[in-house]
């Protein structure tokens, strides 16, 4: 059958537009829409946050959320017309989260590394962090090398299980054996009750530990020799907007001071 040409114009048009219907559909996948202008509308930020994560993030004795990040999200996201919703996750699964849109960021004593820059962008460094030991003061353990043979514990998906493996001559070669923990707090249980003999903890939550809690004086702090980390806020790597109008927010509290009295607040030192 021989086509006319109003046949062979008809036909080509389909062929175009189903041609550019492709093209838009690749390029909107490989060009995620930003998130900013649906954060103004509905004037709501979603933070994923672990709520049991001392001093970043975790529940008072009334049940409240507080922490260093909690108080500095309120306060940057205030300042950027956005009311904060926590959301808690499973930190294993963190990225995951943020990138299914359950979450917008990310803000929890997030440390920003190489593995997680491939599928995450990151706010401007506002704090800093180093994994360390918490052993028993009156056991065996009084350095890094008594723990040669011992058993020691770990939070899954944490930077410090990250560093821990990535860096096996600080301590991973000299360790016996290791025991994941969702949590910080079930580690140190087990240490107390010498289940395990050491928990690798952030140096932060290390020092607010052993300054806000009542068994604190047990504990010891023991330097593996982990170079510092930088604590960032993780987005969706298309959120543009947001990443600016954020590392701007944060500079900002940083120069006002802010920044410092939260640190001195759950810290005990002032941010670096």
């Amino acid at each position: 059958m021989k086509w006319t040409k109003r046949q062979w114009l008809g036909n080509g048009i389909v062929i175009l537009v189903v041609v550019l219907l492709a093209l838009g559909a690749h390029w909107k996948s490989n060009h995620p829409k930003d998130h900013w202008q649906a954060m103004q509308q509905t004037k709501t930020v979603v933070v994923g946050i672990d709520d049991t994560f001392v001093p970043m993030g975790f529940r008072n004795q009334q049940g409240h959320l507080v922490g260093f990040d909690v108080d500095l999200a309120r306060a940057a996201f205030a300042e950027m017309g956005l009311k904060v919703k926590f959301q808690v996750i499973d930190w294993s699964m963190k990225e995951t989260e943020l990138k299914t849109g359950h979450v917008d960021v990310i803000w929890n004593g997030y440390t920003a590394t190489p593995d997680r820059a491939k599928q995450v962008a990151f706010s401007k460094p506002y704090a800093y962090n180093q994994q360390v030991v918490l052993a028993l003061k009156d056991s065996p353990y009084q350095s890094v090398k008594d723990l040669k043979g011992q058993s020691l514990g770990l939070q899954t998906g944490s930077s410090g299980m990250q560093v821990y493996n990535q860096e096996p001559a600080k301590l991973k070669r000299s360790i016996g054996q290791t025991v994941q923990y969702d949590t910080f707090d079930k580690a140190l249980d087990d240490v107390a009750v010498k289940r395990i003999q050491g928990v690798l903890v952030d140096s932060n939550y290390a020092q607010y530990y052993l300054r806000h809690t009542p068994h604190a004086n047990r504990f010891i702090i023991l330097q593996p020799g982990y170079d510092k980390e930088a604590f960032v806020v993780g987005m969706r790597p298309e959120d543009h907007e947001l990443k600016q109008a954020l590392n701007q927010e944060l500079a900002k509290l940083k120069k006002s001071g802010s920044i410092n009295k939260l640190s001195k607040k759950y810290f005990g030192t002032l941010a670096p």
